[in-house]
């Protein structure tokens, strides 16, 4: 009986986990709100794009302290305080804009917002592959999932909150709603008791290392595979948040060659919600793709993953700038989201696989420092190129060169300690 109810906890917890980051993953919604914030008020493409740049930065960031609280004080802690924080940033993102301040804009959805997206994306990732060492791979990718297709609701539903209620009362609501939503689901978060394990599972069953192999964060970072693992997440995520943080845009400037002459008001409308249905139906994409390739990586390894995911869109990337049919962008920037999501699912397995579930927390949640990195560096490139050269080619050609070095990277990593 008590197995049973330690059985149901998990999945209880598993669901919780998608509902967060579904809640979570709406950031990545950031190229629906960027224009409308351009155009009300003057603002740079760089210096808007800073702001997506900053929270970036500030997410990878805060999931090293969140990993770290994570082992210490538990996960409802945690993932309460990242709600909480979460939500407010999202208020002041409004507050940003009903005052016209970009430093405002900075703090509220950057560093406030960042902290507690960290804080709670972090937390059901370590729950969750103490819960199912019978499942890492797939555990992880259920958890992270949400987080990939929050943007497709926000895709959807943002574009006509902007045009009928306006960009402040549209970060309003969301943020009340988040507010409620996560700290919510946070409260069912839990450890599982010492020494626990799902009934019929034996560790040595399990890929990797297990709970008492475990290797701590000092002794990891200290290896060849810990730095391998992070530059191939840094890899895999720059050129997939690059395109992201452009993906409305480039599907607007794909419609925009369609229509002759100057677009009318009602026309530039339509554009907006069409690249944001782009935008929502790739979202989808981003959050299936953590399932299918974690599931995969389950069956036929993690480094076989990584390398079909890499070389598969660096040849996508180098194809994309040749792409002028709105339908055509919109598959191949679902697969290229699905392999971006892949990465963020299958890497936590990966890491425990390396080093094993007894310190995750802050093993993953500092190699999630490259995510950080990332975030800025691929949305600076993608944003200072279009500045630049006023099309996106040069962007998406660096893009490919990154994934065909984490290509490199997958197929030449090595298993075995020295």
């Amino acid at each position: 009986m008590a197995d049973q109810k330690l059985e149901t906890k998990r999945w209880l917890i598993a669901g919780a986990a998608v509902i967060m980051q579904l809640c979570l993953g709406t950031v990545y919604a950031w190229s629906v709100f960027k224009k409308p914030l351009m155009t009300a008020h003057g603002w740079s493409e760089t210096g808007t794009q800073a702001a997506f740049m900053i929270l970036m930065a500030v997410v990878g960031t805060s999931v090293v302290f969140g990993g770290t609280l994570v082992d210490k004080k538990g996960p409802r802690f945690v993932a309460t305080v990242g709600g909480i924080l979460f939500g407010i940033g999202t208020i002041l993102t409004g507050v940003a804009d009903k005052i016209g301040s970009l430093t405002l804009l900075y703090i509220g959805y950057g560093v406030v917002g960042g902290i507690g997206n960290g804080f709670g994306y972090v937390t059901p990732i370590a729950t969750l592959i103490r819960w199912f060492p019978d499942k890492r791979g797939l555990v992880t990718g259920l958890a992270v999932m949400g987080f990939g297709a929050g943007a497709f609701f926000m895709g959807q539903i943002a574009p006509k909150m902007v045009i009928n209620i306006g960009i402040a009362n549209t970060f309003f609501i969301w943020g009340v709603i988040f507010l409620f939503l996560v700290t919510g689901t946070a409260q069912l978060y839990r450890n599982p008791p010492q020494g626990w394990l799902p009934s019929g599972f034996k560790p040595g069953a399990a890929k990797g290392k297990s709970a008492a192999d475990s290797i701590p964060f000092s002794k990891a970072v200290k290896t060849r595979q810990w730095w391998t693992l992070w530059l191939m997440l840094f890899l895999n995520v720059s050129a997939g948040i690059g395109l992201i943080s452009q993906l409305s845009p480039m599907a607007q400037d794909i419609l925009r060659t369609t229509i002759e002459g100057q677009p009318t008001p009602d026309q530039l409308k339509a554009i907006a919600i069409t690249a944001g249905t782009v935008l929502a139906i790739a979202s989808i994409f981003n959050g299936l793709g953590r399932l299918i390739w974690s599931w995969l990586s389950d069956a036929i390894g993690r480094k076989a993953v990584f390398a079909i995911m890499f070389i598969s869109q660096a040849v996508l990337y180098m194809l994309l700038p040749k792409i002028g049919n709105i339908v055509l962008f919109g598959i191949m920037a679902s697969y290229l989201l699905a392999c971006y999501g892949g990465g963020f699912a299958t890497m936590p397995a990966f890491a425990a696989d390396a080093f094993g579930p007894g310190y995750i927390g802050k093993v993953y949640g500092t190699m999630l420092t490259a995510w950080g990195c990332a975030g800025i560096a691929g949305p600076l490139v993608f944003a200072r190129v279009k500045e630049a050269t006023q099309n996106y080619e040069g962007a998406l050609f660096t893009a490919a060169g990154m994934l065909v070095a984490g290509f490199i990277l997958a197929v030449t990593y090595k298993t075995e300690w020295p």
